[in-house]
């Protein structure tokens, strides 16, 4: 896996993997170089809605769906960061929020409060996650993860991310590269 890198790539968590902060877990790879890799995890509920962001940043929601959306959980660093992962800006490809990185074509990574102002006025994106926290590897961490068997890699898919149920994501993402979860072993081995 040497200079190949998994930017916009689906992190699948294999059977065998316990720790809880990523057990049957989807993480889309935001940033993977040789310093290391950047996740936001896009199946974990948090405790938390919308709503009590909006409260805690006083931010007045002025639609009850928007602030009834679970807030994910992102990844086990910086819980206390928020991060928007959605598709374009409602008012065109040259509109963006202020802390907004392409990802790719149709995918953003926004950190900035003005994304939620938008959000809780009816003018956000159209589809979007709000994740807590993120998922962060040192430099060979992420590939000794993948030698040991601990994840699968897939091409991201927005549908996944923004379309599919969260406690159907694990194995949409599955599907998507032909895994049938009834045939995967627990465990990991090496030829």
């Amino acid at each position: 896996m040497q200079g190949e890198y998994l930017n916009q790539r689906f992190l699948i968590a294999m059977p065998g993997l316990e720790d809880p902060n990523f057990k049957r877990g989807v993480t889309l790879l935001c940033q993977h170089n040789a310093e290391g890799a950047l996740g936001i995890n896009i199946n974990h509920p948090s405790s938390m809605l919308l709503s009590d962001i909006f409260t805690q940043m006083e931010i007045q929601c002025e639609d009850q769906d928007v602030g009834d959306i679970n807030v994910l959980f992102g990844g086990p660093v910086q819980p206390e960061r928020g991060f928007v992962l959605h598709d374009g800006h409602p008012d065109g490809p040259e509109a963006e929020w202020e802390s907004s990185i392409r990802l790719d074509e149709s995918l953003f990574l926004t950190t900035s409060r003005d994304v939620l102002v938008d959000m809780a006025r009816g003018h956000g994106p159209q589809n979007f996650l709000i994740a807590l926290g993120y998922a962060s590897w040192a430099a060979g961490q992420l590939e000794e993860e993948m030698r040991e068997n601990a994840w699968l890699n897939a091409k991201a898919d927005n549908a996944i991310i923004f379309q599919a149920p969260l406690a159907r994501r694990w194995e949409k993402a599955l599907d998507s590269i032909g895994i049938n979860l009834d045939q995967l072993s627990m465990t990991g081995g090496h030829a």
